[in-house]
This record gives structure tokens, C-alpha cells and sequence, in this order.
């Protein structure tokens, strides 16, 4: 297996732009121009890859064939509607097919990457739209390609896969494409639904008829921050992917779980995301033999944020993690400040946070972190034969 790490990196991926709406491609822009002045895509063994759009024998593994018709009719139509396109969450866009099959053939070549050891990690900071539905566009997301993505790896013969998405909304597309495929462990750690969209991801869903265990939610309360997030994330992440073992690690890595994001109510700092990116990495080497798929997804903090968090998640994919304390480079700052004036660039790597945490215990007097652990693990830790109630498992 080649040690490498691709990157997979094309500007026609900020394509993916539906005009005056939160999920704007200069993050993605702002994430690749950021790692390069850091010197993170230079470094030996990271290989940049252009994509390829995923053509229709990919994207209907996943969606229905009337649907990509109409995500292709919708921008000659003024007055198309249907399908969850034309809404202030999915405006319609010139190019939108062209567009949004490209971010899936650009997951597509992550995973083929991995998954026939010609790296061994792959990352695409474009991707991550897992919301869209196999007959419906939903949460800014037109085609989901991380589901794309994993239907390939299991065309190639993959048998167990392994989805952590640590944005803060439930994966429900992925969870909802994969219900009921024992092959697929499906993993979310959100916000609560009874706070936030898309109002799924109970700890009670956990998977179909056929495949009772392969999906695993842990809603999360409003304005927790860096210390409970963790807690809940080691207290089932770890446990349920060792029971699993999946031969390959793939994880949507949104970054809008941050106290500045917009759209949400989480708390969490960039160094508790670089922690998480850390833990991911760890688990993708002791179970996968390093084998590692990530992805973007949400963030809205466009440059206080989202360029920070995903440069850490590149380099920790790459090799040597950045130090927290690194000066963002001048060069980058001046670009951040000309495409969004007015916006406040960050200097530094870090938010001077540190994301350590209590590992989670089953006695004393629990809070509302520790009773979405104990959900959570009630409902879904003896599918696996786990203990819900012993911290060792």
C-alpha cells in the first residue's frame, strides 16, 4: 500500500455555488490557499488529483433517475419546482448538474483511491453534502456524495464500511440511503433534532429489518462545547467501530459545530475539531490499517472557521498535525480580508481552547451530555454485544 495521501483538488469544484446562501465555495477556496501557504499540500507524499464528474451509472447507485433529469431541466425552467430544487435552501443554478457531479466524482476518486492502496488516506474538503435524498435535494445538498462515494467502495467489493459524520446536523441522507445495508455503519454526532435541522438522528434509529445496529446517533443538547462533545464522541465512537471493524474509515467532517457558526448552537472550539480529526485518524490506523476517507460538509463561519479547521484536518491526513500555536501566514490573511471585507481574519491556528475532557462514566449525577451518551448507548451498544452500562466497552 502506497503511504500517500490524496488530495483531490480542482478550482471548477467552486463551481458548486448557488449565489447569496450560506454555503459559499469561498471556504473551500480559503481551505486549499490556506493549507498551501502552510506548506501542507507540498509536502512529500501528498498528491494532488483532478476529478472526474461521477457520470450517471455512479450517481444512480444512489438517486433515481428522474431526479438527475430534473436537477439537469431545472435551470432552463424559471418556474421549475419539484424534487426540493428551487427552495431558498436549494435555489436552482446555472450548471447545477455539471456542478454537483463533479464534488461526487471527486469523493468517488478519494475512496477508489484508498480503497485500491493508492494512498493510504484521501481527503475532499469539497464534498460532504449529505443530506440530499435519493429523489431529493435537501440542506443545500443537490447529490450526496459521501453515499456516491460509499457505493462505489462496495461495487469494488467492499464489506464493511464505516461512516462518522461530526457535522453538526444529522447525516441523514447517508444514514437514510444505507438503513437497511448490514455492510454500512452509519455514525452521527449532532445537535439535538428537536433543536435543529433536519429534525432526524434519535438515538431509537438504528438501522432496518436487515441491518438492526448499522446506524448510530448521538443528538447532542444546544451550547455544550468542546469537553462534553468528546466525552459523547469517545464514549460510543471507539467502542461501536471496534465491534464493527470496518475494512475502510469514511468521515464527513463539517465544521459548523463551532461556537461562531451561524447556523447552529454547539459550542465547540478548532482545537476540539482538530482533536476529533486526530481521534478519526487514530482509529482509521488501528482498525483499517490507516485506511481513511474525509470529507468537508457544513460551516459557515466562511473565514473565521472553516479554512482553519479543514487545513488541520489536511495535514493531520497528511502527516504532522500543524501546531495550534502556528501564525496564519500574511499572504493568506491579505486574501481572506479582499474576498470577504469586513470579515475578522484569525492570526493564529488555534482558538486558545483546550479540548480535553471527563471520559464519560455511568454513576454519579449526570447532565444532559451524559444522558444523550446513556440514550445512545441503551439503544444501540448490545446490537453490537457492548455493555451500555461498563465505561470499558
Amino acid at each position: 500500500m502506497s503511504d500517500d495521501t490524496v488530495v483531490v483538488w480542482d478550482e471548477a469544484l467552486l463551481a458548486y455555488d448557488m449565489g447569496d446562501h450560506p454555503l459559499d465555495p469561498v471556504r473551500v477556496e480559503l481551505t486549499i490557499a490556506l493549507a498551501r501557504e502552510l506548506g501542507v499540500l507540498e509536502r512529500p507524499g501528498v498528491r494532488l488529483v483532478k476529478p472526474e464528474p461521477a457520470d450517471d451509472a455512479l450517481l444512480t447507485r444512489v438517486h433515481d433517475p428522474r431526479y438527475l433529469d430534473a436537477v439537469r431541466a431545472a435551470p432552463r425552467d424559471p418556474l421549475f419546482a419539484g424534487f426540493g430544487l428551487g427552495t431558498s435552501d436549494n435555489p436552482v443554478f446555472e450548471g447545477m448538474h455539471e456542478a454537483s457531479a463533479l464534488v461526487a466524482g471527486a469523493s468517488v476518486v478519494a475512496a477508489e483511491a484508498v480503497w485500491r492502496r493508492e494512498a493510504r488516506r484521501a481527503v475532499n474538503v469539497a464534498g460532504g453534502l449529505h443530506h440530499a435524498m435519493p429523489a431529493r435535494a435537501a440542506g443545500f445538498c443537490v447529490y450526496n456524495d459521501p453515499a456516491v462515494a460509499i457505493a462505489r467502495l462496495l461495487d469494488l467489493g467492499a464489506e464493511r464500511i464505516a461512516y462518522v459524520d461530526v457535522d453538526v446536523h444529522h447525516g441523514d441522507g447517508v444514514q437514510e440511503i444505507f438503513y437497511n445495508d448490514p455492510r454500512v455503519l452509519t455514525i452521527s454526532l449532532h445537535e439535538t433534532p428537536l433543536a435543529l435541522f433536519p429534525g432526524t438522528g434519535f438515538p431509537d434509529e438504528t438501522g432496518g429489518p436487515d441491518a438492526e445496529g448499522s446506524a448510530v446517533n448521538v443528538p447532542l443538547p444546544p451550547g455544550i462545547g468542546d469537553g462534553g462533545w468528546q466525552r459523547a464522541f469517545h464514549a460510543i465512537v471507539p467502542s461501536v467501530l471496534r465491534a464493527f471493524r470496518p475494512q475502510l474509515l469514511v468521515t464527513q467532517c463539517g465544521a459548523d459545530g463551532h461556537r461562531l457558526d451561524p447556523l447552529a448552537d454547539l459550542r465547540l472550539s478548532v482545537d476540539g475539531q482538530r482533536a476529533t480529526y486526530l481521534a478519526l485518524r487514530g482509529l482509521a490506523d488501528e482498525l483499517c490499517d490507516g485506511r481513511w476517507v474525509a470529507f468537508g460538509g457544513g460551516g459557515y463561519a466562511l473565514v473565521e472557521v472553516v479554512p482553519r479547521a479543514w487545513t488541520h484536518l489536511l495535514a493531520i491526513a497528511s502527516g504532522e498535525p500543524v501546531d495550534p500555536a502556528t501564525l496564519t501566514p500574511p499572504a493568506w490573511r491579505e486574501l481572506a480580508a479582499a474576498r470577504r471585507p469586513g470579515r475578522e481574519v484569525p492570526l493564529r491556528m488555534t482558538d486558545d481552547v483546550d479540548p480535553s475532557y471527563q471520559p464519560w462514566q455511568p454513576n454519579g449525577e449526570p447532565d444532559a451530555v451524559d444522558r444523550a451518551i446513556a440514550a445512545t448507548r441503551r439503544s444501540v451498544f448490545p446490537l453490537f454485544g457492548l455493555d451500555p452500562h461498563d465505561p470499558r466497552d
